[in-house]
């Protein structure tokens, strides 16, 4: 009878083992409402500078416009203490609040080209062009929190 009952107690741990070995969504995680868009960029040696340079007048003008709109949440720009190690070296980091804000929206769309305005929009495109000199982009990823319970 020991042997029996030491018997069924090891296949339910068993069983409760292997039941674990995947969890399920909403049941043992959450998954977060806020998306984080990265890109990643491969700058040249000796070239971060410039390209940062570039950035400030175009990107980060950009997104400072729309996070003042309240079309973005945040942004960040995160530099690899190692730039010379991996495929990429600088991220370009936009939260937004929900996938919703990243939907095709044409009053949200011409309200942001017309504060951008011309001026910019001409210079953006001249700072754009000499990027292919200093950076490679390598990849584009969209991210999701995933929240353990």
């Amino acid at each position: 009878m020991k042997k029996l009952i030491a018997g069924l107690a090891l296949v339910l741990v068993s069983l409760s083992a292997q039941a674990k070995d995947r969890l399920e969504v909403y049941t043992d995680y959450d998954i977060g409402k806020e998306i984080i868009t990265v890109t990643t960029v491969k700058v040249d040696a000796n070239m971060g500078d410039v390209y940062l340079a570039g950035l400030k007048e175009s990107w980060v003008k950009a997104v400072t416009i729309q996070k003042e709109m309240g079309y973005i949440k945040n942004y960040r720009i995160f530099a690899s203490e190692l730039p010379q190690s991996g495929d990429f070296n600088m991220l370009l980091v936009v939260y937004f609040d929900s996938a919703a804000d990243l939907e095709p929206n044409q009053e949200r769309y011409q309200a942001f080209m017309k504060k951008w305005g011309e001026a910019n929009q001409k210079r953006s495109q001249e700072i754009s062009a000499k990027y292919p000199e200093v950076r490679t982009l390598t990849g584009e990823y969209r991210f999701r929190e995933i929240i353990m319970k």
